[in-house]
């Protein structure tokens, strides 16, 4: 696996241990800055953890992504992965880890 791949899927990993969510997830933008989250529960409002990478993303002026990270036991759904897209284009590759880190599959934007 590329090592700026592992180091999202690391950073997924991390954020989704540490607050002990369902996923954790991260990005990396064209200018090798990477952005991670994990999902959001409140009564108002609900984000999966990619949609909240992605929005942290755009929230800091990224301009594209050239990755995407998910680390969860389950597969990410499709708006998720459309969400990659609208940022970083048709066939952004978004990376599906097993919460060990290891990967699951890898589905284009």
């Amino acid at each position: 696996m590329d090592p700026e791949d592992a180091k999202i899927i690391t950073l997924a990993r991390s954020l989704r241990a540490r607050n002990g969510t369902v996923d954790g997830a991260a990005v990396r933008d064209p200018d090798g800055r990477t952005y991670a989250a994990s999902s959001v529960g409140l009564p108002s409002l609900k984000l999966s953890a990619l949609e909240a990478a992605v929005a942290m993303a755009v929230s800091s002026g990224a301009r594209g992504l050239d990755a995407a990270a998910v680390v969860t036991t389950a597969d990410p759904g499709d708006i998720d992965v459309a969400v990659v897209g609208d940022l970083g284009g048709a066939g952004t590759p978004v990376l599906v880890a097993a919460p060990d880190g290891s990967l699951v599959a890898t589905r284009p934007a």
